[in-house]
């Protein structure tokens, strides 16, 4: 009765997946490839997005500052390259205004190479230019 109950319970589960692959034909699914979506070489720990604009995300790296994408994760930039700290931990946006982004620095997860940071900086203009607003 229990492996009845779990097999039904795994079918359930499973089934929007056996429902969306069937959907796509053998043209379609030859299309598909594996493609690394974040920017490369990077060890990232804070990642967020807009809301209203599922293309724009903003990655946080352990050492290697803040990347953003406009289209999806296809192509990353570079934006906080300018500042004289590179670990970031932690990452959000205003939620009244996408274009302000709050950067924690410094490495969240203990390592034995912890990168430090320098307290907290914003972006009024999403992400071309920061200041410091101290720890």
């Amino acid at each position: 009765m229990r492996t009845t109950i779990l097999v039904f319970l795994a079918g359930i589960l499973f089934l929007p997946l056996q429902i969306t692959a069937q959907q796509l034909s053998t043209k379609e699914m030859k299309q598909l490839e594996f493609r690394h979506i974040g920017p490369v070489g990077n060890r990232l720990i804070s990642v967020t997005g807009v809301p209203e604009d599922p293309m724009t995300y903003y990655v946080g790296a352990a050492s290697g500052g803040i990347w953003k994408t406009v289209d999806g994760g296809i192509h990353w930039k570079p934006v906080f390259d300018k500042q004289r700290v590179h670990s970031i931990g932690a990452l959000a946006l205003a939620p009244s205004e996408p274009e302000v982004v709050y950067a924690g620095t410094g490495e969240s997860f203990i390592r034995s190479n912890v990168s430090i940071g320098n307290g907290v900086w914003r972006s009024t203009d999403g992400g071309s230019t920061w200041k410091h607003l101290g720890l």
